[in-house]
């Protein structure tokens, strides 16, 4: 099953698709929400989308915004760097998890909530 992980940042994008390779999934990468789209376009059975919050232009919010004003309903889980801001609790997302030395375990509890849901 595809899972598309949107990140501006090429080595955090690898880390974050490594551990969904490691629960074993097929990561696409995107390196910003435009790349998104275009995957999104050419890859009709991507299940989940796993997004970083904070991107140059479009960020994580901004491209879940988007994307459920074209219809798009896959789940989606945001990722940051910070303690997740109040502005994270958005009805569409799965959840919103910090990049700690935890992500592994909270990346699969989300991402299993979030197909099995």
């Amino acid at each position: 099953m595809h899972i598309l992980v949107v990140d501006d940042d090429p080595l955090a994008g690898e880390i974050t698709a490594a551990y969904l390779e490691a629960l074993g999934h097929a990561p696409l990468i995107a390196n910003d929400a435009m790349e998104a789209v275009s995957q999104l376009d050419s890859n009709p059975d991507i299940a989940l989308i796993v997004s970083d919050m904070y991107m140059p232009l479009i960020d994580g919010l901004a491209l879940l915004e988007m994307l459920r004003e074209q219809d798009v309903t896959l789940p989606f889980i945001l990722l940051t760097g910070d303690a997740p801001p109040s502005g994270a609790a958005h009805p569409d997302l799965v959840a919103c998890l910090q990049k700690d030395a935890n992500l592994d375990v909270a990346l699969a509890t989300a991402v299993n909530k979030a197909l099995n849901d």
